[in-house]
């Protein structure tokens, strides 16, 4: 009987040993029920749909490096903003109404740390950061919808109702100009893909579309 029981128990053994190695070595099986991972979603481009991309296509654009266009762009949008930051000075000796400050406040904490972000990207990729005053540097070339000397000679001739309606037309138009710059970059092959590049494009066009609607707004206001 002890001999039986002892073959018994080596028989329940071997079997435990061989279920282990088993499902040591067995692939595992998907578990029925287990939803995929959640879609990676690419924003597309201002005014264009996203877009779900693999995650080998994720990795790849991880990777992707700026452009000569990138640095351009950037570049020409520190001057671009530092001509917004100079308009905005004006305002205050020259306006008595309140939404015109709030409006000129907003634009002049946003584009000055817009440009802060700028000069920091421009320096990690050891690139020539423009200075406080390259907008005046005898030559320098204008960006799109930024004011002319002349303009904004008369601009800053001017007071009251007659300053605030040559602010809010001066203002569309330089917004109008970055929106150009936008679509310039994103329309270059190969430029505007990096993430930090790409997300701040992206906010360009829509924080200046929606401040132009305000503005256009007020223009009325101011005409009636």
């Amino acid at each position: 009987m002890k001999r039986l029981t002892s073959r018994i128990a080596a028989l329940l053994l071997a079997a435990v040993a061989g279920a282990c190695r088993t499902a040591s070595v067995a692939p595992a099986t998907p578990v029925s029920g287990i939803e995929p991972g959640p879609p990676i979603v690419q924003p597309g481009a201002p005014g264009e749909p996203t877009r779900v991309i693999t995650a080998d296509a994720a990795a790849d654009l991880s990777q992707v490096q700026h452009t000569a266009a990138d640095v351009r762009f950037m570049q020409g949008m520190i001057g671009h903003h530092a001509q917004a930051i100079e308009m905005t000075a004006l305002l205050s000796s020259r306006t008595v109404r309140d939404d015109m400050r709030k409006l000129a406040l907003r634009i002049e904490v946003s584009q000055a740390d817009e440009i802060k972000m700028m000069q920091r990207w421009l320096e990690a990729r050891r690139q020539d950061v423009p200075g406080p005053h390259a907008l005046h540097m005898h030559g320098a070339t204008l960006m799109p919808g930024m004011l002319t000397p002349d303009e904004m000679a008369r601009l800053a001739s001017a007071t009251g109702d007659q300053f605030d309606r040559l602010f809010l037309e001066g203002m569309i138009k330089h917004h109008a100009g970055a929106l150009t710059m936008v679509q310039d970059l994103l329309s270059t092959p190969g430029a505007g893909q990096e993430s930090e590049i790409f997300a701040f494009a992206s906010d360009v066009e829509a924080d200046q579309r929606m401040e132009i609607d305000r503005m256009g707004a007020m223009l009325k206001e101011l005409q009636k």
